[in-house]
């Protein structure tokens, strides 16, 4: 029974559930209500702190040596994999704020205590399982191009990425892999996460109705993951800064697209379970002050 609401959800067998047909109009008008939940509710410091200690590791990694150079712009790009996922909090204030409930910021774990949070779950693992092969197929491009041996120097791997006819066929068999995942990803979790947040549906019953808004709209989701792809790209320049910003926009403007093309019908809402109280005393400090807790 568990493994039965993970798939469909709390009904006994889904119910009208509609994918409308959108335009690129649509995806202007998500953008613009996106930016607008962001400067309401700015979610940029949450970023900041998920954003950074991944480029410091990084940064720390590049200090003892060059071996982890041929996979920056693997785990750059697997933002645009993980993305559905990660903004999972952000659906949920853009929803709050839609139906005009209280956005303070520990709303945003809600969905942890959803009835939806086995199916999200799954969906999850799904694609961490995604991102992983991802990371080894790049390595493993990496390593027939210019074999085992890490870069010399940042200037050495410049020169053999951007100078040598294996530096451009590793570009070119790089991007087209990534491009299959980045379709895959986009196709299966453009909708089906956000209406996890919204329904209790199921994992398949949402990714169902991901593949099927794709497969009518296919030329609109085609240009939504070009728009998503150039704005990580343009918020990675800046030393990753842009991102806490093209982060949290995205995802809210994810829910809007997903509020204009799926007409859930009556499908039922999932069941928030209300958080355990308890006293808290100075000794809880600073434990006390983190979201979960609460």
């Amino acid at each position: 029974m568990a493994i039965s609401n993970v798939l469909v959800g709390a009904a006994d067998a889904p119910r009208r559930i509609t994918v409308r047909r959108i335009g690129i109009a649509d995806l202007t008008d998500a953008l613009r209500r996106g930016l607008d939940d962001f400067l309401a509710m700015p979610t940029h410091a949450i970023f900041l702190c998920l954003v950074y200690p991944i480029v410091g590791l990084v940064l720390a990694r590049l200090a003892f040596g060059y071996s982890v150079l041929p996979l920056i712009f693997p785990l750059a790009s697997g933002f645009a994999l993980v993305g559905p996922f990660a903004a999972l909090g952000l659906y949920e204030m853009s929803r709050r704020r839609e139906a005009g409930l209280d956005v303070s910021a520990v709303h945003a774990f809600d969905v942890v205590q959803s009835s939806s949070i086995g199916a999200i779950s799954a969906l999850g693992i799904l694609f961490l399982v995604i991102f992983g092969v991802w990371l080894a197929l790049a390595n493993e491009i990496y390593v027939a191009a210019f074999g085992y041996a890490p870069p010399a120097s940042l200037g050495a791997f410049l020169h053999d990425v951007f100078g040598t006819p294996a530096g451009w066929w590793l570009i070119a068999v790089g991007n087209g892999v990534g491009l299959v995942f980045a379709a895959v990803v986009l196709t299966i979790g453009v909708m089906s996460f956000p209406m996890l947040v919204d329904r209790d549906v199921g994992a398949a019953v949402a990714l169902k109705t991901s593949i099927e808004a794709v497969a009518h709209n296919p030329v609109t989701m085609a240009v939504w993951g070009l728009i998503v792809a150039a704005l990580l790209v343009l918020g990675s320049i800046p030393a990753f800064l842009g991102l806490t910003v093209v982060l949290p926009v995205l995802g809210h403007a994810t829910w809007h697209l997903y509020r204009r093309t799926v007409d859930a019908g009556d499908t039922v809402h999932p069941q928030v379970m209300p958080r355990p109280h308890r006293d808290r005393s100075g000794a809880d400090f600073p434990i006390n002050l983190l979201p979960w807790r609460r």
